[in-house]
């Protein structure tokens, strides 16, 4: 069966991308549509989260192989995805997206390359725009198909090419073309967030709503991004933001209330805090009473601070 060809791989074929291979299906048909569609400077980048044991050494043996069938080099990489996450204290997702992060770096640095090809498919997309909103974000956000993401201190351009195509869609086409995957059997175990939303939740869902959940998610994600490109130029227009590049109190105490919220949201996701819930804009609009506490915490250690007239962001 014919898969319809994403917009990127109509792009320009010689530039260096580096390509995020896990082994599973997903990224196994992003590498081959890659490949046939004659894209010829590919990095594959697979990182071994040393979760799964003799798995997990598969994975990478089966990645390294495709890689060299394709004519492809290959980056391989192990971290005890596990211990990380004793010594940070940090959950076991957010230990290996943080490690995969950092991999990611060492290549683009080892290669020259800060742009990262990425399997995200609309189902992927749907199960974060889900967490999103239980999270309490700011909006109905999901993932975008290029965005520059700071990844071990290093900006990256992060492209998803599959952000449009469904998982079963995928592997329907490996099916049909008889292409090999590696099936990770921990996506199936309850003990990941993910994977409760993607076996539990979204199953539930579907039948109590009598359809399907993912695309009603995606099109709402859609209508929020339409709103987020109108609240962006009112951001622009209401120039908050001093020529040292911090926010100016009596600016914003001009502007209404969801103005104000709006300000301080771009304020601290273009300065790189990450999380933001509402919760936390609610908090950092309490620093435009002068008798309220001079200062409010922030996820990743950082601290947004109100100081002669003006908004200031430390760590």
């Amino acid at each position: 069966m014919p898969l319809p060809v994403p917009w990127f791989l109509e792009a320009p074929k010689r530039r260096r991308y580096l390509a995020g291979i896990s082994g599973g299906a997903d990224s196994v048909a992003l590498l081959h549509l890659l490949h046939r569609h004659g894209f010829r400077e590919i990095v594959v980048c697979h990182l071994d989260h040393g979760l799964r044991g003799r798995a997990s050494t598969g994975d990478a043996r089966f990645v390294q192989k495709l890689a060299g069938d394709l004519g492809y080099p290959c980056e391989s990489g192990k971290t005890a995805v596990k211990s990380l996450a004793k010594d940070t204290g940090h959950s076991i997702e957010t230990s290996a997206r943080e490690a995969r992060h950092a991999f990611f770096a060492i290549c683009s640095r080892k290669h020259r390359c800060p742009r990262l090809l990425l399997a995200h498919h609309s189902d992927d997309q749907a199960e974060t725009i889900l967490w999103n909103l239980l999270r309490g974000s700011r909006g109905v956000s999901g993932m975008q198909e290029v965005q520059t993401l700071p990844m071990g201190g290093r900006p990256m351009e992060c492209i998803r090419p599959l952000l449009a195509r469904r998982r079963p869609e995928l592997r329907a086409w490996l099916e049909a073309k008889g292409l090999p995957w590696r099936e990770d059997a921990s996506n199936a175990e309850p003990f990941a967030v993910r994977n409760r939303l993607r076996h539990e939740v979204l199953p539930l869902l579907a039948e109590i709503a009598k359809r399907d959940p993912a695309e009603s998610l995606i099109r709402a994600a859609d209508a929020s991004s339409e709103r987020r490109a109108i609240e962006a130029w009112a951001v622009k227009q209401a120039a908050a933001v001093d020529p040292q590049g911090r926010l100016h109190l009596p600016t914003l105490k001009t502007l209404p209330p969801a103005m104000q919220s709006a300000c301080i949201y771009d304020f601290l996701r273009s300065s790189g805090v990450p999380g933001l819930s509402r919760d936390a804009l609610q908090r950092c609009l309490t620093l435009l009473d002068p008798a309220a506490a001079p200062a409010v915490n922030l996820p990743a250690d950082h601290i947004l601070r109100r100081r002669a007239g003006r908004l200031v962001l430390t760590k």
